[in-house]
């Protein structure tokens, strides 16, 4: 199956075949049109599966149709476990959304926060954000989900190992009742079964690999340490 069977603009389609992708991943088969028809999604894959554009680009062209946000508006969020992750996701976005008009930005602590705030202030297509600093961000009323559309959770389990549940818990009242939801999660445990019911309104299920299965395109290696070093 090609890109161009899944639904995708001309402008993804170009980005796609300029970063030599030929054909779709089996995460990217199964989600990519389920986000395309606006539903909510519940997916289970691991690191390595392609997910990430399996989500990005979709929402990519959802926006595409979405008003222009207004200042400290964001019209899509992704919440990422850690601040590598937020930086790697909005690194894609950046790379598969060059042939379109769309603003985004990556939030995360470690860092001074002004930078951030500045980037909120003329609005945002799309952000990825860590829990802990969206909070922040939000606490400084920098940042506006009146009119947020779309709502990602990427590596919603690592999230919960992280503490995060009450985080989510909190982000979740601020957002809007209407909006689409996409969970993505290397597990699919009753904790995680759990925060799903709670946030996403009948959704697509999509399980693309067996549990605790290793993804052949990830290479693992140890390298041993002396302790003084």
């Amino acid at each position: 199956m090609s890109f161009g069977a899944l639904g995708l603009c001309d402008k993804l389609l170009k980005t796609v075949s300029d970063r030599g992708y030929t054909s779709p991943s089996a995460i990217q088969v199964e989600a990519i049109p389920a986000v395309l028809s606006q539903r909510d999604v519940m997916a289970v894959a691991h690191t390595g599966t392609g997910k990430t554009a399996g989500f990005v680009l979709p929402m990519l062209q959802l926006l595409l149709g979405a008003s222009s946000p207004q200042a400290r508006q964001v019209c899509a969020l992704v919440i990422t476990p850690t601040r590598e992750l937020a930086a790697q996701v909005a690194l894609s976005v950046q790379n598969y959304g060059r042939h379109m008009n769309i603003r985004s930005a990556a939030a995360f602590g470690g860092v001074r926060i002004e930078p951030q705030i500045s980037q909120l202030e003329g609005g945002l297509h799309l952000l990825v954000a860590t829990p802990g600093r969206l909070i922040d961000l939000y606490k400084q009323h920098a940042i506006d989900f009146e009119h947020l559309d779309i709502l990602v959770l990427d590596e919603a389990d690592r999230m919960l190992d992280l503490g995060f549940i009450d985080d989510i818990r909190n982000i979740q009242t601020l957002l809007p009742r209407k909006r689409q939801t996409l969970m993505f999660s290397a597990t699919f445990s009753k904790d995680i079964k759990s925060l799903a019911k709670g946030m996403l309104n009948n959704p697509v299920l999509i399980e693309v690999t067996a549990a605790n299965s290793t993804v052949d395109t990830v290479k693992q290696l140890i390298h041993p340490v002396e302790k003084e070093r």
